[in-house]
């Protein structure tokens, strides 16, 4: 897949109620906001673009949805908010998901903020992939849990709002960064029973042990992939480059070992800023991490 092909979100205002420098606290971790900058209304920044990948296929397939770019153009497999209405725009890239699903194809979702992840997991939830009994297990690769209590949905309250209306979710980060998430960021994954690796721990045999350990638990896998959890020196094209993050050689291999397990169902990317990319160094990481997914993927099917 071209690195062209990524669409990514616009770089968004400062959010009015960041923190000033972190603070640590008794156990370690920090005060620090989320270091993301998010628009405070919350939406799908430009669009999310849908690839649905038949089982042992030899073309995508890609569901179309006639709706209009900000420049008047209609494109394959985009998914437009209108109107800045965040939540209709997730309930029609869900509907989406659902279909390519229903359909036997791997849809792989292309982000747009992580907003996107709760239309994916729409999508997931609502196919008939999932039967009564079924668990949900959805893997994040990440430097933020995205469980921010806000009452306007934004690319940082989507899990909590998967997690506070499903019972039958199970979810993991993988590459945390400790200064760039609150204490009751940590507090509110601790509630949610929420597991995480953080960066600092994220040595290749460590992270695929956590990985085994959260796959031994779930039917279906939904993996989301935001791409500021690589350093910043391969992914400086996000809107909170890390300034320690995750090696690509071991994201690399975890999405290996996640295509490998049989269970992997839908896959999302997120947060890559193009007007922030230096060389298209992050879009040529980020798609080189989807063709492995997807030729994984098929070699499993």
């Amino acid at each position: 897949m071209p690195a062209d092909a990524l669409t990514g979100g616009r770089h968004r205002s400062g959010d009015p109620g960041a923190s000033d420098d972190p603070v640590e606290d008794g156990h370690g971790r920090s005060n620090a906001t989320d270091d993301r900058t998010q628009d405070s209304r919350g939406r799908l920044d430009n669009t999310s673009t849908v690839h649905g990948l038949p089982r042992g296929g030899e073309h995508n397939l890609t569901n179309t949805i006639d709706d209009r770019h900000p420049d008047g153009q209609r494109r394959p497999g985009d998914t437009h908010a209108v109107d800045d209405l965040l939540t209709y725009g997730q309930r029609r890239l869900g509907d989406t998901v659902t279909a390519l699903l229903d359909a036997d194809a791997f849809p792989v979702v292309l982000g747009g903020g992580h907003e996107v992840a709760y239309g994916t997991y729409l999508g997931l939830a609502r196919s008939a992939r999932r039967t009564p009994g079924t668990t949900i297990g959805i893997l994040n690769l990440d430097a933020h849990f995205d469980l921010r209590p806000d009452p306007i949905p934004s690319s940082g309250t989507p899990f909590r709002q998967i997690l506070e209306s499903d019972d039958a979710v199970r979810y993991a980060v993988l590459g945390i960064s400790q200064p760039s998430n609150t204490t009751a960021l940590f507090d509110t994954a601790h509630r949610f029973g929420v597991r995480y690796l953080l960066d600092d721990d994220c040595e290749p045999a460590r992270a695929a042990a956590f990985v085994a350990e959260f796959l031994t638990g779930i039917d279906l896998l939904y993996l989301t992939i935001d791409l500021d959890v690589l350093p910043a020196s391969v992914a400086p094209g996000v809107s909170a480059p890390a300034a320690f993050g995750v090696p690509l050689a071991t994201i690399q291999a975890v999405c290996d070992q996640v295509t490998a397990s049989g269970m992997l169902t839908v896959v999302d990317v997120a947060e890559l800023s193009p007007g922030l990319d230096i060389d298209d160094r992050t879009a040529r990481t980020a798609a080189r991490l989807i063709h492995r997914i997807v030729i994984g993927h098929r070699t499993q099917k």
